[in-house]
C-alpha cells in the first residue's frame, strides 16, 4: 500500500505542470475568443486576413489564437478636424488657442489680399471597411484635403466675399467638394459640415479693414436714404403734375364748353337781332342797364337835353341812391 501510495504521488507530481497548461491554454483560447462591441461602434472581424462579417453592439465569439481579428469602428461618433486653431480647454468657458497653427490659416483670396481663415470639417464613418483597408492614415488625409479646398475656393473669391456675405456658399462648396474627394478616395467617411469658425484680415491690416468696413457701411446708409428720399419725393411730384394736368384738362374743357355757349347764345341773339333791330337793341340796352345799375352805389339820372345840374337835396345816405337834378331849360326835374 505505501508502494502505491507514493507511486500516486509521483505520477500526480508529473502530470500536474500539464494540467496547469492546459488550463492557461483553454482559458487563453477562451478569453481570445470573446470580444465586446460598445454601443456606438461596429466590429468588423478578419479571417485570417479576409473580411467575414460585420458585427453590431454586444458581445461576440470569434476564432481564437489569432484566427479571425476584430477592428473595432465608432460609426456612430461625430468627429471633428481643427484647423487654424485647436481647443485648448473644453468647460464652462471654452478656450481655444491659435498660437502656431498660421500656416494652416493664412490664405491668398482672388483680388491679392491675404486673410485669416479658421474652420472646422465635422464627419463621422460610413462605411467601416473601406476605412480601415482602403486609405491609410484617413485623418491626415481628410485634412490634407480640407486645407487644399478651402485655399483653392478662397483664391477664386474676392476678399469683401470671403469676409461677408460669400462666407456660407463657401462653406457649402467646399464640404461638397470634400464629400465628392472622399467619395473618389473611397475612405469611407461622410462629411457632416464644413463650418468657418472665424474670418479676419490679419492683425497688421486689420484697422484698413475695419475704416474699409465703415465707409462701406455709411455708403449703403447713405444709398439708403437717398432711396428712401427718392421714394418720398418723385411718387408726390408725380401725382401733383398728374392732378395739374388732369386740372388743366378740365380747365379747357370748361372755357371751350363755355365758349361753344357763348356763341350758341350769341348766334341766337344775332338771329332775333336781325328780325327786329331796333326792338332787339332796346332790350338789350335794357337788359345791360339792368345789369350794370344795381352794381353802381350813387346814380345821377339827368334829362337827355339837360345842359347842367344843380343838386337839390344831398340823399346820399345808402347805396343806389343819388340826387335829382333840375334842368335850366325845361325846370323840370
Amino acid at each position: 500500500m505505501a508502494f502505491d501510495k507514493e507511486k500516486l504521488q509521483s505520477l500526480s507530481r508529473t502530470k500536474m505542470p500539464g494540467v496547469i497548461a492546459l488550463g492557461i491554454f483553454l482559458l487563453v483560447v477562451v478569453g481570445s475568443s470573446m470580444f465586446q462591441v460598445d454601443a456606438n461602434s461596429v466590429g468588423v472581424v478578419l479571417r485570417v486576413g479576409k473580411l467575414d462579417r460585420s458585427v453590431g453592439p454586444g458581445l461576440h465569439f470569434k476564432a481564437p489564437l489569432g484566427i479571425e481579428k476584430v477592428y473595432k469602428v465608432p460609426v456612430e461618433e461625430q468627429r471633428k478636424e481643427e484647423f487654424g486653431f485647436r481647443t485648448a480647454a473644453v468647460g464652462d468657458t471654452t478656450r481655444y488657442s491659435t498660437d502656431g497653427y498660421e500656416h494652416e490659416s493664412l490664405m491668398l483670396t482672388g483680388d491679392l489680399n491675404v486673410v485669416e481663415v479658421e474652420w472646422t470639417v465635422q464627419y463621422r464613418i460610413s462605411d467601416p471597411y473601406l476605412y480601415l483597408f482602403r486609405v491609410r492614415d484617413v485623418e491626415h488625409t481628410l485634412r490634407y484635403m480640407s486645407q487644399a479646398l478651402m485655399r483653392e475656393f478662397v483664391g477664386d473669391r474676392t476678399v469683401n466675399e470671403v469676409l461677408t456675405a460669400g462666407r456660407t456658399e463657401l462653406a457649402t462648396s467646399v464640404q461638397a467638394r470634400l464629400q465628392e474627394l472622399c467619395n473618389r478616395y473611397e475612405m469611407g467617411v461622410t462629411v457632416g459640415q464644413v463650418i468657418l469658425q472665424d474670418v479676419t484680415p490679419p492683425d497688421p491690416v486689420k484697422p484698413s479693414f475695419n475704416q474699409v468696413n465703415q465707409a462701406q457701411q455709411e455708403m449703403e446708409r447713405m444709398i439708403n436714404e437717398a432711396r428712401r428720399d427718392y421714394n418720398a419725393v418723385i411718387p408726390r411730384a408725380r401725382g401733383q403734375a398728374e392732378q395739374q394736368v388732369q386740372q388743366a384738362e378740365g380747365y379747357m374743357i370748361d372755357r371751350t364748353n363755355r365758349a361753344q355757349g357763348e356763341v350758341a347764345r350769341f348766334a341766337s341773339l344775332y338771329e332775333e337781332y336781325a328780325k327786329a333791330p331796333e326792338i332787339t337793341r332796346q332790350r338789350i340796352y335794357l337788359e345791360t342797364l339792368g345789369e350794370v345799375l344795381p352794381k353802381i352805389e350813387r346814380k345821377v339820372i339827368i334829362d337827355s337835353e339837360a345842359t347842367n345840374m344843380m343838386p337839390v337835396m344831398q340823399i346820399g345816405a345808402g347805396p343806389g341812391l343819388g340826387v335829382a337834378p333840375i334842368s335850366n331849360a325845361g325846370g323840370q326835374r
